[in-house]
Order: structure tokens, then sequence, then C-alpha cells
């Protein structure tokens, strides 16, 4: 096989609102940390337990722009991006390292409100509003479709 993969898929809860940065050159930068949890029995004791992982996300642009309008602390997105190791020296010139997520794909998965997930939140992906049902043409009804031949 040719070649390399570096791929992420996350769905987890904002641990805190993310940070937002406008760059020099106009485009703008969000930072979050989510959480992913996943819980079992322990075998020896028969105790569930819970194990959550915190992941950093950085999100570009025009993505960045929708996450400063509509993510908020508590809310459970997906995420999909790729993995990325940066490295930077701080004051005493000791050199520090960070992975974190750099998402080019993101749906929320509740309201603003924390709520249920709504219908019809827009999509982020594409940045079109899901359409509403049409109604059913033909003059057929939903309680026609046992004549229908499949």
């Amino acid at each position: 096989m040719a070649g390399s993969v570096n791929k992420v898929i996350l769905i987890g809860n904002l641990g805190k609102d993310p940070e937002i940065r406008a760059l020099e050159n106009g485009a703008k930068l969000a930072r979050f940390p989510i959480a992913t949890s996943e819980s079992y029995t322990d075998k020896t004791t028969g105790e569930r337990r819970n194990i959550t992982d915190w992941h950093n996300i950085v999100v570009w642009r025009g993505l960045a722009e929708v996450v400063e309008k509509y993510v908020k602390k508590g809310q459970k997105i997906y995420v999909e991006g790729k993995l990325k190791t940066r490295s930077w020296q701080d004051e005493a010139g000791v050199t520090k390292y960070t992975t974190e997520v750099v998402a080019d794909n993101m749906t929320m998965l509740s309201s603003r409100n924390e709520s249920a997930p709504n219908p019809n939140q827009p999509d982020f992906n594409t940045g079109n509003t899901p359409e509403k049902p049409k109604p059913m043409s033909g003059g057929l009804s939903e309680d026609d479709d046992d004549d229908l031949p499949f």
C-alpha cells in the first residue's frame, strides 16, 4: 500500500467555550477542547467505570467563523480532521510539543441551547440549511403506499 493516512473522527462535548483569534492576514482561528468518554464494567469488581479523554481541536477560516457564532461549552459535536504535532520554545528555551486535531469538517449534534439535536440547524459543511419536507405530489398520501410495487 502506497502512502499513508492521517484521519481523525471524534464525537464529543466541548469542555469550554472556543477561543477565537483573528490573524494579521484576516484569517480566523478557533481552538477548543472536546471530551470523549468510554464506559466499561471492571471484570474484577463488577463496577461500572468511565474513561474520559480530552482532545484539542483547531479550526481555521470559515469553519472558525461558524464555531465563533454557534458553538458553546457543553455542546456535542462531530469533527473530522487530521492529527498535527507542533513545537515551540518556552521562555527558558525548553522545546514544548502539543498534538492537536486540525478539523476540516464539523457537524453540531446539539442545538445552541444544548437541547436535543435540531433538524433545521444549518449544515456547516456546506452552509446550506436543510429544506422543509415537501408535500407529496401526484395526489398520493402517506396511506397510499400499500399499492406501490416496491
